[in-house]
C-alpha cells in the first residue's frame, strides 16, 4: 500500500497535469477567438427597433428647437425622467377626455420639461415607445397618434377658451396651433416602423413676451421625426 508521501506526490501531478491542460485550451480559445470578453456596457445613444428604453439620440437637438437663440434650450436626454401614461400636452390644455383603454399606460416613455416664468415660451417634449413585435408596436403608436389628431381638433368642445387650428397634417405628422388666454404650438410625429410618438409643445400665457419666430413646420416636424430613425438602429432602412 503507497505511504501518503506518494498520494501526495501522485495528487500534485495529477493537478499539475490539469492546470496545464486548462492553459493549453485557454490559449487556444484566445487564438481562435472564441473566448468570451466581458460583455461591453450597453450603448445609451441607440437601441435596436425594439427596445426597453428611451435613447438619448431619440431627442431633438436643441438648435432644432424654435427660440433656441433666445432661450438655449438644453440637451433633452440630459434632463428627461420616466413618464408613466404621459398625455400629451394639448390634452391637459383642452380637457380632452382619456383615450380608452389608452396604449401609453404600458409604453415605455420620457418627458423633458423646461419651465420659464409667466409671459415666457415653455417646453414639453416626450418620446413614447412600444416595446415587442414592431407589426403591433407600430398599430399601437398609428392608433395614438391618430387619436391625438382628432382630440385636438375637438379642443374647443372641451375648452370653449381654446381654439385650435391644425397648420399641418400628414399621415404620420401634424402641426397645430391653439390660441386663448394660453398660446400652444404642438407638434405631433409618428413611426410605425420603430413604434414611437414623439412630442415637441411650446406654450405661452396671452401674449407672449417674445414674438414666435416664422419657422416653418415640415422643417421642425423633419427635425422630431429624424432622431427616431437615428436612435433606433435599423428602422427607416
Amino acid at each position: 500500500m503507497p505511504e501518503m508521501g506518494e498520494f501526495h506526490a501522485y495528487d500534485c501531478a495529477r493537478m499539475g497535469r490539469r492546470e496545464h491542460v486548462r492553459l493549453v485550451v485557454a490559449v487556444m480559445l484566445v487564438a481562435c477567438g472564441l473566448a468570451v470578453a466581458p460583455r461591453a456596457a450597453a450603448d445609451p445613444d441607440t437601441c435596436p427597433p425594439s427596445c426597453d428604453r428611451i435613447p438619448d439620440a431619440a431627442w431633438i437637438a436643441p438648435w432644432a428647437m424654435p427660440l433656441n437663440a433666445r432661450y438655449t434650450w438644453p440637451r433633452l436626454a440630459g434632463i428627461a425622467v420616466t413618464a408613466t401614461a404621459p398625455r400629451f400636452r394639448f390634452e391637459e390644455l383642452c380637457g380632452s377626455p382619456p383615450m380608452a383603454q389608452d396604449p401609453r399606460v404600458y409604453a415605455v416613455a420620457e418627458r423633458a420639461s423646461v419651465v420659464n416664468p409667466d409671459g415666457q415660451w415653455q417646453l414639453q417634449a416626450t418620446v413614447v415607445h412600444w416595446r415587442g413585435e414592431t407589426w403591433r408596436g407600430g398599430q399601437l403608436a398609428d392608433d395614438v397618434f391618430h387619436h391625438a389628431v382628432a382630440a385636438l381638433r375637438s379642443c374647443q368642445r372641451t375648452n370653449p377658451q381654446a381654439s385650435p387650428s391644425v397648420t399641418t397634417e400628414q399621415p404620420d405628422q401634424m402641426a397645430a396651433v391653439i390660441s386663448g388666454p394660453v398660446i400652444l404650438r404642438q407638434y405631433l410625429v409618428v413611426t410605425p416602423a420603430n413604434s414611437t410618438v414623439t412630442e415637441l409643445a411650446l406654450w405661452s400665457t396671452a401674449p407672449p413676451l417674445t414674438a414666435w419666430p416664422m419657422a416653418r413646420d415640415d422643417t421642425l416636424l423633419e427635425a422630431l421625426a429624424a432622431p427616431l430613425c437615428t436612435a433606433y438602429i435599423g428602422s427607416c432602412a
